[in-house]
């Protein structure tokens, strides 16, 4: 059975590819992530049907524009296609706008804190300002909070601060950068397993390589459930 709280990366070079993978998951996986790598190639097109079957669809779109162009972004897709999770970075004014277009639909808002393969010496080369990286999760969260989002997106290093925050009561956790043990990074440099992940406040996990990459997707599938099952 699945567990929703499991959300599988569908990180893969087309819809088609996607949707062989749903099929092979089967029952195992109930959640999917979409993301921009599938958005040219009928990503839209697979969220709907997904939905149609009665799973949950996790839109990673990462929204960043003006306010008028990310509220009418976040109608379009509230409206269309319905997803469960939109996600869109966490600057206060592109997630009061997001709020603004996804209006009384069940769409939840979850604003990107610090992307999970980014660390300190990224930020430098960004011209993002000086200070600890958690710090800097941790305030863009409290401002995207009082901004509106419905949850936020971080990596487990931060977890367990976030989860502290008086703001962060009734919101949504949900993390990528999580791997099984004895897993590959990848480009993820700031990683936790699963168990880890959900004991530090976790409330939904993002896995993709790690299952879809897999011989036997649903069997990996299976064995981060077990895990989760006994965190």
């Amino acid at each position: 059975m699945s567990d929703d709280r499991l959300i599988v990366g569908l990180d893969l070079p087309d819809a088609d590819a996607a949707r062989a993978m749903v099929a092979r998951l089967g029952d195992s996986v109930g959640f999917y992530k979409i993301g921009l790598g599938l958005l040219a190639s009928g990503g839209l097109d697979l969220a709907r049907e997904l939905k149609s079957e009665g799973r949950r669809v996790f839109l990673d779109m990462k929204l960043f524009d003006i306010g008028a162009t990310v509220t009418a972004a976040a109608r379009g897709l509230a409206e269309e296609v319905a997803p469960d999770f939109l996600t869109v970075h966490g600057d206060p004014q592109v997630v009061a706008a997001a709020a603004l277009g996804r209006g009384g639909a069940p769409t939840r808002i979850l604003a990107v804190t610090v992307l999970t393969p980014l660390d300190r010496a990224d930020l430098d080369a960004a011209l993002i300002r000086d200070g600890d990286l958690g710090a800097i999760v941790v305030e863009r969260a409290r401002r995207a909070f009082a901004a509106g989002a419905d949850g936020i997106i971080a990596s487990p290093r931060e977890l367990a601060r976030l989860r502290a925050l008086p703001e962060a009561a009734g919101r949504l956790i949900v993390t990528p950068g999580v791997r099984p043990a004895g897993a590959a990074a990848h480009d993820q440099k700031r990683t936790a397993t699963p168990a880890e992940a959900l004991a530090a406040g976790a409330d939904h996990i993002v896995v993709a390589r790690p299952v879809v990459a897999a011989p036997d997707p649903a069997a990996a599938a299976r064995a981060i459930l077990a895990e989760m099952a006994a965190a």
